[in-house]
């Protein structure tokens, strides 16, 4: 049975948070684990704590069971809320600067014996 985890309105750009979503997509959950504590992006952090809820969601739900075999199933990264900010210019102008946030999903099972 899959456990569901959320992370909602990251301050990080969406873009930036897909490369590593894409990389622990159906990795098991133990590599993805030490993929993303040794990783030097800033979005690995919360990423690496969002899979550790993930796992302890899983353990509750299935008491008893053998965690080995447990895969990211599903990661998908959404936009959120866009902070519209200006920045200074020349001759009394603004630039505008959007600071994004976004929004993750992560979703753990047991691997498939097919």
């Amino acid at each position: 049975m899959e456990a569901v985890a959320r992370l909602n309105n990251y301050p990080t750009s969406p873009r930036k948070m897909r490369l590593l979503a894409d990389v622990i997509r159906g990795m098991e959950v133990e590599k993805a684990q030490s993929f993303l504590k040794y990783n030097a992006q800033h979005s690995s952090v919360p990423l690496e704590k969002l899979l550790l809820s993930a796992v302890a969601n899983w353990k509750i739900k299935n008491e008893g069971a053998d965690m080995s075999g447990l895969v990211v199933k599903t990661i998908f990264v959404d936009g959120a809320r866009t902070i519209k900010r200006m920045m200074p210019a020349p001759q009394g102008r603004a630039y505008r600067k959007l600071k994004r946030s976004n929004h993750v999903t992560l979703i753990v099972d047991q691997k498939q014996n097919n």
